[in-house]
């Protein structure tokens, strides 16, 4: 590779003499972080892209997904194939009337399929404190014009791998022919199975030899055998296991692969100086940036704006991002004449443990039970009223009936911990889909740098029979976990398994608890880790003891770690957000962050926040009945939010006021959406959609 430096003509490149280094500007090297090689990939956009690896608009639409000519031994081009299939459609709602193709998607404003020829470069980076390997990549299309450079972050989504961001930022940005850098962020599939040792090159193929892996878990090998002789046929995983809580340095994962973009512009458009050097052409003061994604891809943009310290960063357009601010209790949230709430920016841990334990039970209270969106299909009313009645026993909820019992724990969820009403309806959905479950799991792990070994609240993650018992991953299942898994289980055939369920290890949906004797989804492993969120035991309130108020601490430490500071250093900056979102509720995230941002930058603050009605956090839920006629993709309002950052960075255009924008749900038999479903952002809202904050409290109206 060429070798880019010339502090010397530093006038040329725009660059003041205060960021060269020993002599040397920046990005004139592979970063000290990259570890081991860059890989690079190029495809023609004919038989292979970019964006939808060949498939094209139409092949990322259909069913079923493509095939591995071996199963067992999939190439890494299929893998890559698969994983971008997948990924895109885990996050847009691809169904027919939904919007895809109209007003998102590959093929819209672009020619034919949507397929974007380009190079794509691969590699590891590590950040100081651990030896986790995190993926990073960047993709530049045949169309990145070197004389008007612009680059957009897309941190994965989720605990996703390094496709986890292709179908939102990364569509956005190669269709605008900016490069585009992801990471996987320290998450990503990354699992290692403890009983074959097998893991993940970083193209996704399997490999138990002594080589780079994307994670192991931190076992000798004879540590690793007495675990496996214990606990036979475990899996452990890079976010939940990697003792490095990887959340703390999202923000930095994101800032090192915009320098690794630089270094690969450079590389690829550098001007020759005749001498074996090339002049440094393409640095962040002539080149827009943008940091994106969505969710805790969002949360991670959101982080690195903050972190910011050189200047890498022009701009910040999120969507529903997993932002923990730090809790400023000095101000208020209040949507329309309701109560004003105080007890907002609890965190994710927080939030989330609870609705791990009330959930299941207050999916049977009489005003969700039967109109919630897929409820019964997912949450049998038996296992509901098991919950409810092992909650009631530990003196939890209150109530002689199961609708008495599952009202109070809806009670509980909505006043207690201030989840939006609107949020109730798909709360259901996500509970049958262990939404919340597997997150209190991966996240009290990784902020507690538990080990696999640990087995906090004596979870582990393995395959099950459908018996729910362990059992050995199938091999085609194993192959394929690099493009199916979301890198938090239960995904792709890897589970979550409650390992003291009465009678024997089991699949936790299908545990018996032993305090109840009883199915309750493993309820007393939920109270644990619930437990160890609040810091002292969930059914008594004493204070935890020895090891359990040790981890309890760690987690706590864990969770200072990645609170986010508010201070955006006047970027301008779009957050939007669904306020039916079921997974990250507003009132502990963007609301919250809107306030404290006030707080902190005031009159200086560059920052708007967009509240979308009838939206929520996964768009694929649209796809299905009882959900497509009720809500509106979120997606089209974070491609919105992309181009409003654009036009004011390039065209001066001012962000439009912080608002309440109304869309308007498809309704009865979903006819397919339209304009009139999807008002635009309004330059100039009423007064009475707009989003304030005034005397110390946020103001959201209805």
């Amino acid at each position: 590779m060429k070798r880019i430096m010339l502090c010397a003509l530093i006038g040329a490149t725009g660059l003041t003499l205060t960021a060269c280094k020993d002599g040397k500007p920046p990005f004139n090297e592979i970063p000290d972080f990259v570890q081991g090689e860059i890989n690079q990939s190029s495809y023609d956009g004919v038989t292979d892209d970019l964006l939808t690896a060949g498939l094209g608009a139409s092949g990322l639409s259909s069913v079923p997904a493509p095939a591995f000519a071996d199963p067992l031994n999939p190439t890494a081009a299929e893998l890559r194939r698969l994983a971008i299939y997948n990924n895109y459609r885990a996050l847009v709602d691809t169904a027919a009337g939904g919007g895809y193709g109209t007003f998102f998607g590959p093929q819209v404003d672009a020619s034919g399929e949507g397929l974007i020829p380009g190079d794509e470069y691969i590699a590891y980076m590590a950040v100081p404190g651990t030896d986790v390997p995190v993926t990073v990549m960047a993709q530049v299309p045949d169309s990145f014009d070197p004389d008007r450079p612009c680059m957009v972050t897309a941190p994965s989504s989720g605990s996703r791998g390094i496709y986890g961001a292709i179908g939102t930022a990364g569509e956005w940005g190669l269709k605008k022919g900016c490069a585009v850098v992801y990471t996987d962020k320290g998450t990503g599939t990354g699992s290692h199975n403890l009983a074959t040792n097998t893991a993940q090159r970083i193209d996704g193929t399997l490999t138990s030899a002594d080589e780079p892996v994307q994670f192991r878990a931190d076992l000798t090998d004879e540590q690793r055998a007495d675990f496996d002789s214990a606990w036979p046929d475990r899996f452990a995983y890079k976010h939940a296991h990697s003792k490095a809580n990887p959340e703390a340095d999202w923000g930095l994962h994101v800032l090192q692969s915009i320098e690794f973009g630089f270094y690969v512009l450079n590389e690829k458009f550098g001007r020759e100086l005749g001498n074996g050097e090339t002049l440094l052409t393409i640095n962040p003061k002539n080149t827009v940036v943008i940091a994106s994604s969505v969710s805790n891809g969002g949360g991670s943009s959101v982080r690195a704006a903050e972190q910011d310290t050189r200047g890498l960063i022009d701009g910040v357009a999120v969507s529903e991002p997993n932002v923990n601010p730090q809790v400023d209790r000095s101000f208020t949230i209040r949507q329309g004449e309701g109560p004003a709430i105080t007890e907002h920016s609890r965190s994710l841990l927080d939030y989330t443990t609870a609705l791990a334990v009330y959930q299941g039970c207050a999916n049977q209270a009489p005003s969700i039970r039967d109109d919630a969106p897929l409820n019964a299909t997912f949450n049998p009313t038996a296992i509901g009223e098991n919950i409810c009645n092992s909650l009631a026993n530990k003196g939890l909820v209150s109530g002689a009936t199961l609708d008495d019992r599952a009202t109070d724990a809806l009670r509980i969820l909505n006043e207690d911990f201030g989840i939006q009403p609107e949020q109730n309806l798909l709360a259901p959905v996500h509970f049958g889909l262990a939404v919340a479950q597997s997150i209190s799991m991966t996240y009290a792990n990784a902020y507690g740098r538990a080990g696999v070994e640990d087995r906090v609240c004596d979870l582990s993650l393995a395959a099950v029979n459908g018996a729910g018992a362990v059992t050995q991953i199938a091999p085609a299942a194993e192959a394929a976990l690099f493009s199916a898994s979301n890198g938090i289980p239960p995904s792709a055939g890897v589970n979550i398994v409650y390992d003291s369920a009465d009678g024997q290890p089991t699949n936790l949906p299908a545990s018996a608890s032993p305090s109840s004797n009883q199915l309750d989804y493993g309820l007393d492993a939920l109270l644990c880790l619930r437990s160890l969120a609040q810091g002292s035991d969930a059914i008594s309130g004493a204070d935890l003891e020895g090891s359990d108020a040790e981890l309890a601490t760690a987690i706590a430490e864990g969770i200072a770690e990645v609170r986010a500071s508010g201070d955006l250093q006047g970027k301008p900056t779009v957050f939007v957000t669904g306020r039916a979102d079921a997974i990250l509720p507003i009132n502990h995230t963007s609301r919250p962050y809107f306030g404290l941002n006030q707080r902190v930058e005031g009159k200086k603050s560059n920052f708007r926040y967009y509240e979308i009605l009838n939206a929520h956090h996964l768009d694929v839920l649209n796809g299905f009945p009882g959900v497509a006629d009720r809500y509106v993709p979120l997606h089209h309002y974070y491609f919105q939010a992309l181009d409003l950052v654009w036009a004011n960075l390039t065209e001066k255009q001012a962000l439009p006021p912080s608002q309440v924008v109304r869309a308007v749900p498809r309704g009865e038999s979903a006819p397919p959406l339209a304009e009139a479903n999807l008002p635009a952002i309004n330059p100039e809202p009423d007064a009475a959609d707009q989003i304030v904050f005034e005397d110390d409290q946020v103001r959201i109206p209805e």
